[in-house]
């Protein structure tokens, strides 16, 4: 499917400040699974200058830095269309080593997945042992089941600002925002031994339902398939509905916009936005 995405976000300032450099995740990858046809950013005020770069995890940043005058506000407008490739999101053979839990990783892979391995957290831990012993151990019956629960357990709220909660809040609460969920979701696999990353992006919607908003949804590393998204939040794995801007072993990575202002007083701010995501 070939999408267009429009997408302004705009920071006003209680005063006016100095910008410092800003990092721009909102640049959609471009793989096996899409396809990025057409970019544009725009950045009001007009940066002095910007550079593409690649960081640890793959993903292209766009850094901006500008003069040291003073202003009220920061506007960053994209303008892009992406080619989504793929509508079955379980074709793929796993390795047959991989296909019950735990999966028993060959040394040199075990040693490249250790960012995405690993969970100290004991609620994430109990509800993994619970699915795992529910789906009889079968990977590929365990993420489905996980996805599942999550979505049908947990209320979706809308939490446009701030760091992800903790797994274990999230879980007891039953709710959060599609970046909590995810969490939660990367969390139980790592508890499990299954590497996951958490991934930032956009997603198709409802089109009976015109407003839009950034998304996330994570992505495990099967051995045979490569990393495979799902999505706790809708309550699917991720196929040609899903436009992936960014994806890293810690969700602050893949951020869509970071940066800082400097001013000699206390300054807050504001954040909107607009998107449009069109089917084209």
């Amino acid at each position: 499917m070939l999408y267009q995405i429009s997408h302004s976000t705009i920071y006003t300032y209680s005063d006016a400040v100095s910008l410092q450099p800003h990092l721009i995740r909102l640049r959609p990858r471009s793989d096996g699974w899409q396809t990025l046809k057409m970019f544009s950013l725009q950045v009001t005020p007009l940066p002095i200058a910007q550079s593409d770069l690649t960081d640890l995890d793959g993903n292209t940043l766009i850094k901006v830095w500008f003069s040291s005058e003073l202003t009220k506000s920061l506007n960053v407008q994209i303008l892009s269309q992406t080619l989504t490739h793929q509508s079955n999101p379980y074709n793929y053979l796993l390795e047959p080593w991989s296909i019950a839990l735990p999966i028993d990783y060959p040394t040199s892979l075990f040693k490249q997945l250790q960012p995405y391995l690993g969970s100290t957290d004991g609620v994430a831990l109990q509800l993994a042992y619970e699915i795992a012993e529910r789906s009889q151990n079968n990977v590929t019956q365990f993420l489905n089941e996980l996805t599942e629960q999550i979505y049908t357990s947990c209320q979706y709220v809308i939490r446009e600002t701030g760091n992800p909660y903790p797994p274990g809040l999230t879980w007891t609460q039953k709710q959060g925002s599609c970046r909590d969920l995810t969490v939660l979701f990367v969390e139980v696999c790592r508890a499990i031994g299954l590497a996951a990353r958490f991934v930032s992006g956009y997603q198709e919607g409802d089109p009976e339902h015109p407003d839009r908003s950034l998304h996330a949804w994570a992505e495990v590393y099967l051995p045979g398939a490569g990393w495979r998204g799902y999505d706790p939040t809708h309550g699917l794995a991720v196929s040609d509905r899903h436009i992936a801007l960014a994806a890293s072993a810690i969700p602050e990575y893949a951020a869509p916009i970071v940066g800082k202002v400097t001013r000699s007083g206390g300054v807050q701010s504001i954040m909107n936005y607009t998107l449009q995501i069109q089917r084209l």
